[in-house]
């Protein structure tokens, strides 16, 4: 079990860090801090709405965090994700935005719909999909956070903390960007490395 957890989380860092040189980012191979984020449209929402980038234009800052059901990862954040959005984001100047890119059966809008109602989720969980919108941002794991400021340019990308155990963290990563962002501040960290499962992206045959 150890040799696999060491497997899971090494080894495709490993990957990344041998593409550093023609990555984007230190961890992120499409996208790095600065950089516009990729517009999204008419997404549908477990409220049965279709939501775009732009329904949160008068958000000073908005966190997009690629998530889904079935990671356990995954599952660890929503009640951080929940005190996130009730600390922060109640009063407009914060937009908290989950998306889910994964297309098995535990991630279907009626699953999503199920686990949004048990977690009483307040905060919009959005389906991607077309799957387009996961790799235009090179996000690659559940969860996966993404801090954009005014003008959707992105300021933070990464982890949501350091620690996915929440009786251990030290540093909380997303919250100190948007505290940073909100207060006219420079960011001090921009990016690290998100942990969590890999996104099942459905694979498609080469044509001969």
């Amino acid at each position: 079990m150890r040799k696999f957890i060491v497997w899971f989380f090494i080894v495709p860092m490993m990957l990344l860090a041998g593409r550093a040189e023609v990555s984007a980012g230190k961890y992120n191979p499409v996208l790095k801090p600065g950089d516009q984020a990729p517009s999204f449209a008419n997404l549908p929402g477990v409220d049965q709405k279709q939501h775009s980038i732009s329904d949160y234009d008068k958000a000073k800052v908005k966190v997009l965090v690629f998530t889904c059901n079935s990671c356990l990862y995954a599952i660890d954040y929503e009640d951080r994700l929940n005190a996130f959005h009730k600390k922060y984001c109640q009063a407009g100047r914060v937009a908290l935005i989950a998306i889910n890119s994964n297309l098995v059966p535990a991630d279907s809008m009626e699953k999503m719909k199920q686990r949004a109602e048990e977690k009483n989720f307040r905060f919009p969980y959005l389906l991607d999909q077309t799957q387009q919108l996961a790799p235009k941002f090179g996000a690659l794991r559940t969860p996966e956070f993404y801090v954009l400021n005014s003008d959707n340019q992105i300021v933070y990308m990464g982890a949501f903390d350091d620690n996915t155990k929440s009786d251990q963290v030290k540093q909380k990563y997303v919250e100190q960007a948007v505290l940073a962002e909100l207060a006219g501040n420079e960011i001090e960290i921009k990016e690290t490395p998100p942990i969590g499962c890999l996104i099942r992206f459905k694979r498609s045959r080469r044509k001969k």
